[in-house]
């Protein structure tokens, strides 16, 4: 019986050094794996040491951080896909010109992306809206010709 019990603290110190290591990386595991990792945790402690409570209360406030910074990343991502769309109705109607200067054409349409946004010009080709990319007014590009 004395093996059983020792054998259940390896278990549970195995447990804790994986919460611990985790609990610094929680960006690369996500909520789910985070809660999986606590409750893995508080279902194979031993009964007879059970986990200290400052360590619990420690690892629920981890836990309401992970659930917290999520929830604030699915707001900024639709603050930014807002603001993409903003932006994309203003560019209908305005001649495009890509960074390398080889497109160039008038905005039709704009799709967004999760990593940006892409013009669709008259031609039928697209511009990535990348950095060096110019934008004018349709009466400025036949100005300048």
């Amino acid at each position: 019986m004395t093996t059983v019990g020792t054998s259940t603290s390896t278990t549970t110190t195995t447990n804790t050094s994986t919460t611990t290591g985790t609990s610094t990386g929680t960006s690369t595991l996500g909520y789910d794996a985070f809660l999986k990792l606590l409750t893995a945790q508080m279902q194979y402690q031993d009964p007879t040491k059970p986990m200290d409570s400052t360590q619990f209360v420690s690892q629920l406030a981890s836990f309401s951080n992970v659930e917290q910074s999520v929830k604030m990343n699915a707001k900024l991502d639709a603050i930014v896909t807002q603001n993409a769309l903003g932006q994309a109705d203003g560019l209908i109607g305005k001649v495009v010109t890509s960074a390398d200067e080889k497109v160039s054409g008038k905005v039709v349409a704009v799709r967004i992306f999760s990593d940006g946004a892409q013009a669709v010009l008259e031609n039928g080709k697209t511009v990535l809206m990348e950095a060096g990319v110019k934008i004018s007014n349709p009466t400025e590009e036949a100005a300048a010709t």
